[in-house]
């Protein structure tokens, strides 16, 4: 029903199947007014649309129509219509006239693709015996649902709504319980107060804790969030679903939607996009309309901002530059700022999700993107390397660090104890902006040489720096500083000393191969992987290294576009050899060894366990339940989506071992 096809952080591309067509996500369902509707939204772009069951239930006509001919003519939209339940009238009213299981089975009888269990919504900040009384509820009626549904034979997919206010533990509990009941799909609810208050670092926490505790292989629907200036920061939280009745209800109180805002008609002087609209009308002439007709105009330019904000969103998930886009949407407005600044605080989470390699470089755009995923996850990758007795820092150069770096170094200051320097016990490592600490021998591994960020340094990364150094001085004997780093960042003067010995950096393939093996497989692999006669071929063109064997075996290649190591049978076999279970490992069922020894891709279904620490990219060993090695190949998903997932690609297999 949903699959994966792309990833960034939370984001996901997916493909949503349903009865009436496919739908890839990140998608923006707009509102339908039944019986009111005066843009063909399907000719703009949408390709899903969200309607109330509830308004056609309590119009005669309406129900007539709908349970003759079906909502989508009703509608007068060939794809996808997912319904609510009259939830939205039940928190404004009080109350209404139709049940739990009667509206199940209205949806079902209009032929819905997505239904919705009459859950309640609870605004944010009441008491809180208030919202757990409306949670109570709210479960209740989403397990009867789902239980109505298969007793049934319903084939109508079912949305079950997260809710629990802004109490962050009731919204924890309410998605562990939803998560049990299989729900198909899992809207976040009661969050467009928080929006329309600008709440957006309290929003950031709700959906973060709806999230975290909803299962991976099933879409997530934030509801009635519709503004095209949030679309980006949601998705980058895993949303995959927006509704919108914003781009209709702006235009009736004459305003324009944008990534940037909401521009009010009286005041524009141009028109703020290039649409079909703003090129063909100005302020004036819209000003000079009619109400109605100006009205639909303003509705279309809406809706064309926000599905094209959709497909920008989509397209930096592919490039995995979708954090640029986030940072750059969020400086919009202050508030907007804070809910990006309130996401740190989920760094740890987000770099699960991360792929460990992406199409396009990292852009320091700011403070907030020293809590990215690329940054969190490089810091853990050099606290588990192995340490020498001195660490000498450089300044930095032109990227690749190591290509330009070489002969005598400069002047360098002592920081810590002085001890005689012995360049064979030494770690040389260039201090730079983001990354802080980039060991020489690995520099070209993405993305320690694949980023770029402002010469002048604002205070967070000057502060990010001299934590990197304080910190990783407790690993070392002595530092060595340039002297240029001295004179740039506020070290402790009392602990630097004079230091004459001449530096020089001495570059060496074979350090570099193993050092790379380390940061990418773990401490020890490179031993494991380049013990005996190396031979190292470069590229005639570039320089850079393409292929290392050993006692003439081909081990790995080395990818031009990354630097990381793709093993080859050999090298899956020595890796496998020197480390333990379930290290680098996805383990697969009896029913899947045959396929996975021919060197065919390794599905969710057959994964019955794997190292938690394998994220999306990763070269993973793939073995059966006795841990002998059946293939090597590349993780498409992380160890936690492919628990969650029974269909689709886990592994890209790339050799198997056959019999």
């Amino acid at each position: 029903m949903f699959e994966i096809k792309a990833k960034d952080n939370r984001a996901r591309v997916g493909v949503l199947k349903t009865k009436h067509g496919n739908v890839t996500t990140p998608a923006l369902m707009p509102v339908i007014h039944p019986g009111r509707q005066t843009i063909d939204v399907a000719k703009h772009g949408a390709d899903i649309v969200i309607t109330n069951s509830y308004i056609i239930f309590k119009d005669d006509e309406l129900k007539k129509k709908a349970l003759s001919d079906g909502v989508h003519k009703l509608i007068n939209f060939d794809g996808p219509v997912m319904t609510d339940s009259g939830s939205f009238q039940l928190s404004v009213y009080g109350d209404i006239d139709i049940g739990n299981t009667e509206v199940i089975d209205f949806q079902e009888a209009i032929g819905t693709d997505i239904g919705t269990s009459l859950d309640i919504p609870t605004a944010p900040y009441v008491t809180r015996e208030k919202a757990s009384e409306d949670l109570k509820i709210t479960i209740e009626r989403a397990k009867e649902a789902v239980q109505y549904k298969k007793d049934n034979n319903i084939e109508m997919l079912l949305n079950s709504v997260v809710q629990g206010s802004t109490f962050l533990d009731l919204r924890d509990s309410c998605a562990k319980e939803l998560r049990k009941i299989d729900s198909d799909l899992y809207p976040i609810g009661a969050v467009v107060p928080l929006m329309e208050m600008y709440k957006y670092d309290d929003l950031v926490d709700v959906v973060m804790h709806s999230i975290l505790n909803l299962p991976d292989n099933v879409p997530r629907h934030l509801m009635g969030a519709g503004h095209p200036m949030i679309f980006a920061l949601c998705v980058a939280m895993g949303c995959d679903l927006f509704d919108s009745a914003a781009y209709v209800l702006y235009a009736e109180d004459d305003r324009l939607l944008s990534t940037r805002g909401t521009y009010k008609l009286d005041n524009l002087t141009e028109m703020p996009c290039s649409c079909e609209v703003c090129s063909k009308y100005t302020p004036d002439d819209l000003r000079a309309m009619d109400k109605k007709e100006r009205v639909k105009l303003i509705a279309q330019h809406n809706l064309a901002v926000s599905l094209a904000e959709i497909r920008t969103i989509r397209q930096a998930i592919y490039d995995g530059d979708l954090m640029e886009l986030v940072e750059e949407r969020c400086r919009a407005h202050p508030a907007l700022l804070n809910g990006l600044r309130r996401l740190g605080d989920y760094s740890d989470d987000l770099e699960y999700y991360n792929p460990s390699s992406k199409n396009s470089a990292f852009f320091y755009t700011g403070p907030e993107s020293l809590q990215r995923g690329e940054i969190r996850r490089h810091i853990k990758k050099l606290r588990q390397m192995d340490k020498k007795s001195t660490l000498i820092l450089h300044p930095p150069t032109r990227k690749p660090y190591s290509k330009n770096i070489s002969g005598k170094l400069g002047r360098f200051y002592v920081y810590g104890e002085e001890m005689e320097l012995d360049l064979e016990d030494a770690d040389m490592m260039v201090l730079d902006l983001p990354f802080g600490l980039i060991p020489l021998d690995i520099d070209e591994v993405y993305p320690l040489s694949q980023n770029e960020a402002p010469k002048i340094k604002d205070a967070d990364s000057v502060e990010f720096i001299e934590d990197c150094i304080e910190e990783f001085a407790e690993y070392y004997n002595q530092i060595l500083i340039h002297q240029s780093i001295v004179n740039h960042f506020d070290f402790d003067l009392d602990r630097i000393h004079p230091q004459s010995d001449d530096v020089r950096y001495i570059k060496d393939d074979i350090r570099k191969i193993k050092a790379i093996a380390d940061y990418q497989f773990g401490v020890g692999s490179g031993d494991a992987l380049f013990e005996g006669k190396v031979k190292i071929e470069k590229s005639k063109k570039t320089g850079k290294i393409r292929h290392i064997s050993v006692d003439g075996n081909l081990v790995a290649n080395m990818r031009a576009s990354d630097a990381f190591l793709v093993l080859t049978k050999e090298g899956g076999k020595k890796l496998h050899q020197a480390t333990n279970y379930p290290h680098n490992r996805v383990v697969v069922n009896s029913d899947s060894e045959p396929f996975t020894r021919d060197g065919k891709s390794v599905f969710c279904q057959f994964v019955v366990d794997m190292d938690d620490n394998i994220r999306s990219g990763d070269e993973v060993l793939i073995v059966n339940e006795d841990d002998e090695l059946l293939a090597i190949g590349k993780a498409l998903l992380n160890s936690r989506e492919i628990e969650s997932f029974s269909n689709g690609q886990a592994i890209k297999t790339r050799k198997g071992f056959k019999k």
